[in-house]
């Protein structure tokens, strides 16, 4: 069995010693990727809630208790279910996770089967229906498929009237890896271009363990797609941006989402080759505009980031904002509301909770769909944006006005 983290914050972070009593601490568990392939994603997101934590308990914690985190590295769907008995065996009831879609599913329908509430930080795919949605599992970043519809409108009512294109002319094609996060992406997009009564040429859907790229990208050429639409992991994501270079598959534009498209290495490492691609996700503490935030919000976007560059010489990633964001409204706002820190209580609290966007540093704000609706258990306030890669390794917010940090370049998308 995987050793038990216990990260007490004041010495994950700040390095000091801790002289306190911890036998009053609020415990609370975490599930993240801290190794794997999904590693560099999920060290971020649980670098972001090890910050809130640790924010909180230096302005005196919750109600004068501590926050201490208890963290298990869950690398893969196959170690969710474990990881969670492992922090219900050791009497923790309130569980945040998990930066990863196919770690969410499981580990949130486990921590329902034990009555444990799951606090989703980041991860965006569908949810199954053991997960107790609304119940006691909660999801605070925007959904999959908020984000593939946000990109096809994006596409359909800026891009293409900016370019003098009706969207109607358009071909529409839906690349996407082949699990909970991809599929969930990729519906909401395909759901998009059937509202919307849009062309669309095909769904191509992959194994990114067995993928040929090279034949992937001549069947997606094949289609003659002008927009082409992609939910990917990273590496997948650049081996495919770099086949439809390599394969002069000229498009109207290129979008992709969350877990690759907007990651600071994409642009990296594509370089020349990413410019004009556009990515609908989350912000970053360096790419959101602060004066559409509330001005707690922007004050706690500065505070935060500040304290997480002095830790790790970096800005908050996407990932990093979302985790910090999430553990940051379920410390300050949910838990001091409980009526105890019994999971019913807290979910209780969750469930009451109506913070408009704006008022988390992330833009978000926090209000639950009720069990039962089709939102159930998700943040109706949650808030995305849409990237584009300006310059190489440059990228920046262009939508919605309110955060953006830029204009969208009309002419970018015909870079290569």
């Amino acid at each position: 069995m995987r050793k038990l983290a216990v990260l007490a914050c004041c010495l994950a972070l700040v390095g000091v010693a801790c002289t306190r009593d911890a036998a009053d601490d609020i415990r609370v568990g975490a599930v993240y990727p801290l190794s794997g392939s999904q590693g560099p994603g999920g060290i971020d997101e649980h670098r972001g809630i090890m910050l809130a934590a640790d924010l909180v308990n230096r302005d005196g914690g919750v109600d004068g208790r501590s926050i201490r985190i208890e963290s298990v590295d869950t690398p893969g769907a196959d170690a969710a279910a474990a990881a969670v008995d492992q922090l219900h065996d050791a009497g923790v009831g309130l569980v945040l996770g998990s930066y990863g879609s196919t770690i969410s599913g499981p580990a949130s329908a486990e921590a329902a089967s034990n009555g444990m509430l799951f606090w989703e930080t980041g991860a965006v795919g569908m949810l199954p229906t053991g997960a107790d949605r609304g119940g006691l599992t909660f999801r605070v970043p925007p959904t999959g498929a908020v984000l593939g519809k946000a990109a096809i409108a994006f596409i359909a009512d800026q891009v293409a009237p900016d370019r003098h294109r009706d969207p109607a002319s358009l071909r529409y094609a839906v690349s996407f890896v082949d699990d909970v996060y991809g599929r969930s992406v990729a519906e909401g997009a395909e759901q998009e271009l059937r509202a919307r009564g849009l062309h669309d040429v095909g769904g191509f859907g992959y194994d990114f363990r067995t993928v040929d790229m090279a034949k992937l990208v001549r069947r997606i050429a094949a289609a003659k797609p002008d927009v082409l639409f992609v939910s990917a992991y990273l590496e997948d994501a650049i081996a495919l941006r770099r086949q439809l270079v390599a394969q002069h598959v000229k498009l109207f534009a290129n979008i992709g989402t969350s877990s690759s498209y907007c990651m600071p290495a994409f642009g990296a490492t594509l370089g020349e080759d990413a410019v004009g691609v556009y990515a609908s996700d989350k912000p970053s503490a360096s790419t959101i505009n602060p004066a559409g935030l509330r001005p707690g919000a922007r004050a706690l976007l500065q505070r935060a980031n500040d304290a997480y560059h002095a830790a790790w010489d970096e800005d908050m990633s996407p990932a990093a904002l979302a985790g910090f964001s999430a553990a940051w409204a379920f410390f300050t706002d949910v838990l001091p509301g409980a009526a105890s820190l019994a999971p019913a209580d807290v979910a209780a609290a969750a469930r009451s909770i109506d913070l408009p966007r704006g008022s988390l540093p992330n833009g978000s704000g926090l209000r639950f769909g009720a069990p039962g609706t089709p939102d159930a258990g998700d943040n109706v306030a949650a808030a995305s944006v849409i990237w584009e890669w300006m310059s190489p390794g440059e990228a920046a917010v262009i939508w919605p006005p309110a955060f953006a940090t830029a204009s969208i370049d009309p002419s970018a998308s015909d870079a290569w």
